[in-house]
């Protein structure tokens, strides 16, 4: 890996205009924006999750426009199949033969809209998809690109209605980032923006205006395999993972895949904020999105009331970071 000072300026350019292009339709949520990018340029796939009207589906409509990316949206529904999403080979009389009519999967940016309003038969189809970027069907298997990107969004799980992610599918996820109402401010910023207006509003109304492209967003995501990550680091993250594994109050901890995309991720938050190099606040600050949904609490925290962010954010307190 070099030690000459990489050229950052592709990444902070693209940054601070998706940034202020957002920052024109959706109020407040910088912390769910800097996840996205974060996703986005460690090619990863993202989870949001709140109750409904936080602007989840907006936030993503928002940002596939204005990255210009080929967008995709499914609405999970309990009835749906997963031909539904990846698409079926259907016979055509006219041509005596069988024709593919592709699923909206196959897209850059993919919306999975409520995505645990589905059975988990229909969410593992998105399992070869995100992890290995294509989709099998019929034995014949098809490339959806380096830069494929899931945006899920989910209601809570008490809400009525819905499934639990099965906990493969949950892996595949780089964050599961918990969407908060806004304060007092941002409402009446929202209220006074939006108040007129009973729907969601059209994204050519604002004024919205794409501000990056494909070929940015993968030179910008080819610089982050070179920002440096120091073997303490790396070590670091390891410790923390593993952390997560020796806690009682965890059934199950988190995954060496876990591990793998927090070291990308810390890279990638380094480059947003200006640096070539990773340092252990970067890990700590993506830690607790990248490990929520791993972890799985032990039946004994459960009935005590405690909850996977308490249990998590205990271990990164303990566990020592490199000076």
């Amino acid at each position: 890996m070099s030690t000459k000072t990489l050229d950052l300026s592709p990444i902070a350019e693209l940054a601070t205009n998706i940034r202020s292009e957002i920052g024109k339709a959706i109020i407040g949520q910088e912390d769910t924006v800097d996840l996205l990018l974060t996703a986005m340029l460690s090619r990863g796939h993202i989870l949001l999750e709140g109750v409904p009207g936080t602007a989840k589906t907006f936030l993503a409509q928002v940002f596939a426009h204005i990255t210009k990316l080929d967008f995709g949206r499914i609405q999970f529904t309990p009835d749906l199949l997963p031909g539904d999403l990846i698409g079926t080979n259907l016979f055509s009389f006219q041509t005596n033969s069988f024709k593919l009519i592709k699923g909206p999967i196959f897209c850059d940016l993919l919306l999975a809209d409520e995505i645990n309003r589905t059975p988990p038969k229909t969410q593992a189809a998105l399992l070869e998809a995100m992890q290995e970027r294509r989709v099998t069907i019929d034995g014949e298997t098809f490339d959806l690109g380096s830069g494929f990107m899931v945006v899920a969004t989910q209601n809570p799980i008490e809400q009525q209605g819905t499934y639990p992610l099965p906990e493969a599918q949950l892996d595949r996820f780089l964050f599961k980032h918990v969407l908060s109402y806004p304060d007092r401010d941002e409402e009446i910023k929202i209220v006074t923006q939006h108040g007129h207006r009973s729907g969601t509003p059209k994204l050519k109304d604002m004024g919205l205006k794409p501000v990056a492209t494909k070929a940015a967003i993968a030179k910008a995501s080819d610089i982050i395999a070179d920002i440096r990550l120091s073997e303490d680091i790396t070590h670091y993250v390891v410790d923390l993972v593993r952390g997560t594994r020796v806690n009682p109050l965890f059934e199950t901890g988190a995954s060496p895949r876990a591990a793998a995309m927090i070291a990308s991720a810390s890279r990638a938050y380094a480059a947003l904020k200006g640096r070539d190099y990773v340092i252990p606040d970067d890990v700590k600050h993506i830690a607790l999105p990248a490990l929520r949904h791993r972890a799985i609490l032990s039946p004994a925290a459960e009935i005590e009331g405690r909850t996977a962010d308490e249990v998590i954010t205990a271990v990164i307190e303990q566990t020592e970071a490199p000076r």
